[in-house]
């Protein structure tokens, strides 16, 4: 097993129905429908959260009030008295804050005088984020991934080109669109969603001292628009934590990332926001190096969103491809960007890895340092037994080729065959890209600027723990030494 509690994972749990949830408009459409039939809590958590975010927006992003998750949550708690809601959300610096219409004062605001129960949550180590994004309804159903609450999230997996439900406002002369962006999703009943709970309670409890009660087992009411994937599933949930205080620092998101891609055997796959850790590039290049290793398939925007990332994630960015680019001697790395049919840019916000057909993992953590042992985050896993084709080992395949024929725009068949025909997952992929299915371009690596080689040696936004956090001497130190050990 890769899900190991007390080493890869927190707490492993079977789940008797699971699913991956392909984008927000999926998303929002099961977490509202969870909800609407919750009886004891709903407990969220978030790093952002926008209250005016419309569940099924309109042209112009507009919809009627009660669409809107704040009013939607409010008017829940009002009408049903004995229901317990909570929103645990990060404290963000201001300037973070700006660049989500300010939500950590709006939040404040809108919830004021109401049954909802409402907590900015900064304790944790200066310069960290809490990053974990989760809904939790009876303690039943528990969704988990990487999806925050915001207008600017939601998309469908068309990422249609002028869709006009991204349109950001009905004025004429704000005639900009929200970019198309891909996010992931999981969902799990039963034992994992009161684990999923459990954490939740932990996290009010270090925000406010407040000690809440299990709440009463209640029988999982499963969303009825969302198709079960995977049935009787072990579900592993991965956690990092960064020392603060009395609270000790947890790694389980870094120990399963570097077990699993030890453990991989044809396949390595992955959707991340953020690729520039040293620490899974010299995992990669390990395996890339040897001649019967996996391939290692990345999915990365190509560029992030903020100007901030572009100066720090982006840059290092291209040394971790770059590294892993002079180990594959053996032509199994491929790096991808999506596009829309237009050609326009996709956010890619997942954090998904596919490990062959026996892990699928959903969450928050990206593969950058911080993700590893500074901010708070959670990951839910899926590992699947029993023989190969079968079962939820089959379903976790269907899944990774659900994905890529979404990147590229074709049906699932026609990625199927392409990869059966040319062996492998990259060439397979390259063979559809050669025939016009042209959606999934290789990453680009533009040369760096003295400024961003300096950002990137010293992983300039991205530290690795709390005792480097305001010290990049040292985790230039920390990164050198991971590359040294790899190379010897």
């Amino acid at each position: 097993m890769l899900l190991e509690p007390g080493t890869t994972c927190w707490r492993r749990d079977p789940s008797g129905r699971a699913a991956l949830l392909i984008d927000m408009a999926d998303y929002f459409d099961a977490a509202m429908t969870a909800m609407s039939r919750a009886k004891r809590t709903i407990h969220l958590l978030n790093w952002a959260f926008e209250p005016e975010t419309l569940f099924h927006p309109k042209d112009g992003c507009t919809g009627p009030d009660g669409d809107r998750i704040a009013n939607f949550l409010k008017c829940l708690a009002k009408d049903k008295p004995k229901l317990d809601v909570r929103i645990l959300c990060w404290n963000s610096a201001l300037p973070v804050a700006a660049t989500q219409h300010w939500f950590t004062l709006a939040d404040r605001k809108v919830f004021a005088g109401s049954e909802v129960k409402f907590v900015l949550d900064g304790r944790l180590p200066m310069g960290a984020s809490h990053h974990q994004k989760m809904i939790i309804v009876d303690d039943a159903i528990g969704f988990c991934g990487g999806g925050d609450i915001g207008p600017d999230r939601w998309d469908t997996a068309l990422h249609l080109d002028d869709d006009p439900r991204r349109q950001r406002s009905q004025r004429k002369s704000d005639t900009k669109d929200y970019d198309s962006r891909h996010e992931v999703m999981g969902v799990v009943e039963g034992a994992p969603a009161r684990a999923l709970g459990a954490l939740f309670r932990d996290r009010w409890t270090r925000a406010t001292g407040e000690v809440l009660p299990e709440p009463r087992s209640a029988k999982p009411v499963w969303p009825a628009c969302v198709v079960a994937q995977f049935e009787g599933v072990e579900v592993g949930l991965s956690r990092t934590v960064g020392a603060w205080r009395d609270y000790a620092e947890v790694r389980e998101v870094e120990a399963l990332h570097l077990e699993s891609i030890r453990a991989a055997k044809r396949c390595i796959y992955m959707e991340n926001q953020y690729f520039t850790s040293p620490l899974i590039a010299s995992a990669l290049a390990r395996r890339l190096a040897e001649p019967d290793g996996p391939e290692v398939v990345l999915i990365g925007a190509e560029r992030s969103p903020s100007y901030f990332d572009q100066m720090t994630m982006d840059a290092t960015r291209v040394k971790f491809i770059q590294r892993l680019k002079r180990a594959d001697k053996h032509g199994r790395f491929q790096a991808y960007s999506p596009v829309t049919t237009l050609g326009r840019i996709i956010i890619v916000h997942a954090k998904l890895t596919i490990i062959d057909d026996r892990l699928l993992r959903i969450g928050s953590a990206n593969l950058n340092n911080r993700s590893m042992g500074f901010d708070t985050e959670c990951d839910m896993s899926f590992e699947a037994s029993g023989r190969a084709g079968t079962g939820n080992r089959r379903e976790i395949q269907r899944l990774r080729t659900r994905l890529l024929a979404h990147w590229l725009g074709c049906d699932d068949a026609r990625v199927d065959g392409a990869i059966a025909k040319a062996g492998g997952v990259g060439k397979g992929l390259e063979a559809l890209r050669n025939a016009g299915y042209a959606r999934l371009r290789p990453i680009g690596l533009p040369p760096l600027n003295p400024l961003a080689e300096f950002v990137a040696d010293y992983h300039l936004g991205d530290p690795w723990s709390p005792t480097d956090s305001w010290r990049p001497w040292k985790r230039r130190a920390l990164a050198h030494n991971v590359s040294r050990q790899a190379a010897g």
